[in-house]
């Protein structure tokens, strides 16, 4: 019986042969997470968005027009608060769709994977562009949202298993790598967009439309290469000259057995890391969220040398003060993108459990101290602690794929870390609210401004005794839970893994495999994403040294 062709972005057509270097797939990785980590960076579209119709001065709607007609009305602009609705949307659907897609990408592979992300992400945004032109927020909503937000999912998760069957002597790093682009994509995309809007700004456009226009284009080109340059390995490959360590109490958290994404739900292992994630990102996302108010009204006039505090500062002073919180910004930027690279990186010395013992045990200590040195009148070291904060924030995403690798093997590591991302999701939602909440209680009870966020501080520091407590309770899983080697097998013939050379070669002969790949390749790809990274990081910089001036 004839055996037909694998299709262009099929599985099999990307199997690595003889020789390829390794060292090609990180590039292809963050590729495609430093145009996706835009998500991060999309409220510097808010307020242009926020007076499209009114170009100078913000039209606004009538106490009639609700949240539902806002979605369809031409007559006013709209506000800030409802353009925050596409920024939830962006983190809950890319939550939901890793977890409803993982385990098909395992079997369809990166390539294909990484091309649905981008189709949707770019395709979303040309949406989007079009709801922009029209004035019609519903596209803005189903473009860059909802279909932009299924992307995210793919394109998020769809490296991950593909690089720790890479780099399985070195996990955390590899990771790390990728989901640093995450992190990175806000710190590239946000000045060239704020360029774009300036450049095609007129007395009539604000430069929105043209904006996503460009931007679509321009992740397009990189995500499809990204995509297109994926590769997996044979089945058993592993680096020359490495062995996996033996199965001894020193590494009894990582095993060599494999399970199966359907059993997930029932292990409690997994929702021990369920918790440990959404712990370590409900406390991180809350601050970000107030990281530039707290700074500017726990520390008011004296971040530029007044001795006012912050409720007693001019418009002139306010907008100073801002200028130097904007840099403080910026610098957590830094460390949130560092800390992913540096913390996965070290989790391979110090082991995934006792990572997280370090981000919760110091992050619980820096929370709780933050209100003092606040009090204290310590600039130093209060952004100092949010710093640190913020990279072990980063590091939380950084180190977890890793972590489940560990635990439940490498096989369907990308669906189960998609099914863990509904912590993130969760943290998503969970974090802002109890922040924003508290803050509004507080100050609704008359209490100073500079005081309110100590409660506030106190309460995250609990969330990450939480997490403490979860991560060490997490043990090797059961038996019961891996797969059978028949079950393996049956798995990896889904997932199109092959073992034997003739059908290997038989790929080669198609222009599926890659053997051996030149090291001027392998440097340009890196060029590649390295020379947009660098200059994020050079206007980043130029952002921070604000608050040192």
């Amino acid at each position: 019986m004839a055996v037909s062709s694998p299709g262009f972005l099929d599985k099999e057509r990307i199997i690595a042969g003889p020789g390829f270097n390794r060292w090609l797939v990180p590039p292809a990785a963050l590729a495609i997470h430093l145009c996706i980590g835009m998500a991060y960076g999309f409220s510097v579209f808010w307020l242009p968005l926020s007076r499209a119709l009114g170009i100078k001065e913000t039209i606004q709607c009538g106490p009639e027009v609700g949240f539902w007609a806002e979605l369809f009305t031409t007559q006013c602009d709209w506000k800030i608060s409802t353009l925050g609705w596409m920024y939830t949307l962006f983190f809950v659907l890319l939550g939901s769709s890793a977890a409803i897609w993982g385990g098909w990408l395992e079997r369809a592979g990166p390539r294909k994977a990484g091309m649905v992300s981008a189709v949707c992400w770019c395709g979303g945004m040309l949406i989007s562009a079009l709801g922009v032109y029209l004035h019609q927020f519903w596209l803005m909503i189903l473009g860059s949202g909802v279909i932009g937000g299924i992307g995210l999912g793919l394109g998020y998760i769809s490296p991950v298993s593909t690089l720790i069957k890479w780099f399985p002597d070195r996990r955390g790093m590899a990771t790390g790598m990728a989901i640093m682009g995450f992190g990175g994509g806000a710190m590239i995309g946000s000045p060239l967009a704020a360029d774009l809007m300036k450049h095609f700004a007129t007395p009539l456009d604000t430069g929105v439309t043209q904006t996503f226009v460009v931007m679509a284009l321009i992740y397009l080109v990189f995500m499809t290469a990204g995509a297109l340059t994926y590769r997996v390995p044979e089945t058993g490959w592993m680096p020359a000259g490495w062995t996996p360590p033996p199965a001894q109490i020193g590494n009894a958290m990582i095993t060599q057995r494999h399970v199966h994404v359907k059993k997930v739900w029932g292990i409690p292992q997994f929702w021990l890391i369920w918790m440990v994630l959404c712990m370590n990102v409900s406390a991180g996302i809350g601050v970000i969220g107030m990281a530039s108010p707290m700074l500017q009204e726990v520390f008011g006039g004296s971040l530029i040398g007044v001795s006012q505090k912050f409720g007693e500062l001019d418009k002139a002073q306010l907008a100073a003060i801002a200028s130097v919180a904007a840099g403080f910004t910026a610098l957590l930027s830094l460390f949130n993108i560092g800390g992913r690279f540096f913390w996965a990186s070290l989790s391979d010395k110090l082991g995934r459990k006792m990572t997280y013992v370090v981000f919760f045990v110091l992050g619980g200590v820096l929370y709780f101290g933050v209100p003092g040195s606040a009090a204290a009148g310590n600039i130093v070291l209060f952004v100092a602690a949010f710093c640190v904060i913020l990279s072990m924030y980063g590091g939380g995403f950084a180190t977890v794929p890793a972590y489940l690798a560990d635990l439940f093997g490498t096989q369907m590591v990308g669906a189960i870390h998609g099914r863990l991302l509904t912590a993130w999701a969760t943290a998503g939602v969970l974090g802002p609210v109890v922040v924003n909440y508290m803050r509004e209680y507080q100050l609704g009870l008359g209490m100073a401004r500079e005081q309110v966020y100590n409660q506030t501080m106190y309460i995250l520091a609990g969330m990450l005794v939480v997490g403490l407590v979860c991560n060490l309770m997490v043990r090797p899983l059961a038996d019961k839970w891996f797969m059978t080697d028949a079950e393996l097998a049956e798995e990896k013939r889904l997932a199109h893994e092959k073992a034997s050379a003739s059908v290997l070669q038989r790929s080669q002969a198609n222009g599926s495999g890659s053997g051996a790949v030149s090291p001027a390749l392998v440097v340009l790809a890196w060029l590649a994403v390295g020379i947009p990274l660098a200059w994020g990081v050079y206007r980043t910089l130029q952002s921070a040294a604000k608050f040192f001036n």
